[in-house]
């Protein structure tokens, strides 16, 4: 009885897993995409800032160098979508240029 409890709840917890990000979108995440991934992996990467300085593998100046890095990114994602005059979509040069630039960043993030 425990095993098949066991077993359930741990279906039940990938089901969950699997159906919440296609229902976590909100209208503005479905309609904008890119921007959507853009601002998530500048999110993933200051997580990933304040890990590597909490663990000291950086220091507190390469870490607010790295965050402005960031927030150039995300200003320069606003500056793109707000130029295009299509409500607010990126188009695939500038989602390419802006991937550039994270990768870059990702990639000084714990050297």
């Amino acid at each position: 009885m425990l095993k098949s409890l066991t077993t359930l709840a741990l279906v039940g917890a990938a089901i969950t897993l699997v159906t919440s990000p296609a229902l976590a979108l909100n209208k503005w995440q479905r309609h904008h995409p890119a921007r959507t991934e853009i601002n998530a992996r500048i999110a993933n990467q200051n997580r990933r800032i304040t890990q590597e300085r909490r663990e000291g593998d950086i220091t507190g100046a390469q870490a607010h160098a790295l965050r402005a890095d960031d927030r150039s990114i995300r200003a320069q994602e606003r500056a793109d979508a707000r130029a295009n005059g299509n409500h607010g979509h990126l188009n695939g040069a500038q989602v390419k240029s802006l991937n550039q630039e994270l990768n870059a960043n990702s990639g000084a993030i714990g050297k």
